[in-house]
């Protein structure tokens, strides 16, 4: 397209808008949100995010923790993975193929470009290793590259997991190794015609077993037609010895990660809903995966509250559908999950750490931080608390967008910063 086109579209978005209804600033969050009015319009309202360097800040932590850049430099880090012996592996890259639609399509990747970085994606894994325990990690080497958009990643027992954007692979690992003794091992192709959605979240069931991958739907609201949503909008289980496959979950427009939960072995995912129902519809959302279970999308959202544009509709998929656990807000875009663990301190010791890279598609933004929701007894309880903030400021300013989190045992928490291309530790102080 012409950059004098381009330019039209991109004031006539601005101007259309700042015509729509701003929402009331309030996100509603937790196991019973409240629904408001679907508000339609030709575009939604737009906030576009103004990268700027970190310099001499630092994201804001909690008392009681010091926060750290322990890799910078790096080629779009998504996911990372602590290894048993301490050393974290980064995913690197960008993926995704989709055409463009319609002008609104044009206009909303404009305005999202924006506030995503320039570097070319790696599609490697990089490692980092504090070889002393101090903090500080001396080691950034790349692991194995030539991979294709790599994004979840998972480890049992020798084997080292990767989702990339078109296929599930495996690497032979032994304890203390830097790089890769080989190309990595096909396991099983995943859907990647189009990828509108084009991130593939990965972990792997507490016996090794299984492994479970997360794909993203080809559209908002099947703008493609059903036919491109074949085997999408779902979590796949797949036999990590053989590479059979099946659906575990259906109805889940964009689970974005996946994580079990370390005292009851439940699946669950922060998945990203649909857009263009107005700045506070529909709650981007945490929740447990239930196996045969199906998730509303594209029919209904939030269990039974029916997305009339999507056609013909059905009934019985609304009934069927499942309302999430927790309500994250919406349009907060999570894209990081990992579950806490006692080193942590007693506030943070049972519940989950989320990744929120933040909103494009609201007047006011929201997300743009790391957040904490308390558990118990396996389930959500409580307030979410704000963990790590500071990624955009109150001028429009934003120097990070964090993506994958990550628990070290050791009482940390590893956030990979995908604007700055920077990876986090924030760690508890002795």
């Amino acid at each position: 397209m012409k950059r004098s086109s381009t330019l039209s579209l991109l004031g006539m978005a601005l101007l259309l808008s700042a015509c729509n209804n701003e929402g009331n600033g309030v996100q509603a969050l937790g196991p019973d949100p409240s629904m408001p009015k679907p508000e339609r319009g030709l575009l939604p309202s737009m906030k576009i995010a103004e990268p700027t360097p970190w310099g001499d800040q630092q994201p804001t932590v909690p008392k009681g923790f010091t926060v750290t850049a322990i890799a910078t430099d790096l080629a779009i880090p998504r996911q990372t993975l602590v290894l048993p012996n301490g050393d974290i592996l980064v995913a690197e890259g960008r993926g995704g193929h989709a055409a463009k639609l319609k002008p609104k399509d044009v206009i909303a990747g404009y305005i999202k470009a924006k506030g995503n970085t320039k570097v070319k994606g790696g599609n490697r894994l990089t490692l980092l290793r504090d070889a002393d325990g101090d903090g500080k990690y001396e080691l950034k080497t790349v692991f194995a590259d030539k991979l294709d958009a790599p994004y979840g990643l998972a480890f049992a027992g020798n084997k080292l997991y990767v989702a990339n954007q078109g296929e599930l692979v495996s690497f032979d690992y032994q304890e203390g190794q830097t790089k890769a003794s080989g190309p990595p091992t096909s396991i099983a192709k995943l859907p990647s015609e189009i990828n509108h959605h084009w991130t593939k979240s990965l972990t792997i069931s507490p016996d090794g077993r299984f492994l479970y991958v997360g794909i993203g739907s080809n559209s908002n609201i099947t703008e493609r037609g059903m036919e491109a949503e074949v085997d999408r909008a779902m979590v796949w289980q797949i036999d990590a010895s053989t590479g059979a496959h099946k659906p575990y979950a259906t109805g889940l427009r964009n689970p974005t990660a996946l994580a079990m939960h370390p005292e009851t072995g439940q699946l669950w995912a922060v998945v990203n809903e649909r857009d263009e129902l107005g700045p506070d519809l529909v709650p981007d959302y945490l929740s447990s995966v239930r196996e045969g279970g199906f998730y509303g999308w594209p029919y209904s959202y939030w269990g039974q509250n029916v997305d009339t544009r999507v056609m013909p509709p059905k009934p019985e998929k609304v009934a069927a559908a499942i309302k999430p656990d927790y309500s994250l807000g919406s349009h907060v875009a999570a894209l990081g999950l990992s579950f806490s663990q006692p080193a942590m301190g007693e506030t943070y010791a049972n519940g989950a750490f989320v990744g929120e890279h933040g909103s494009w598609n609201r007047p006011n933004p929201v997300g743009y931080k790391v957040i904490f929701v308390p558990f118990k007894n396996g389930r959500p309880a409580g307030e979410p608390i704000d963990f790590v903030t500071g990624f955009r400021d109150a001028k429009g300013k934003t120097r990070g967008r964090p993506v994958g989190v990550t628990v070290d045992p050791r009482g940390a928490l590893i956030v990979a910063d995908d604007l700055a291309n920077t990876v986090w530790r924030v760690s508890r102080n002795p």
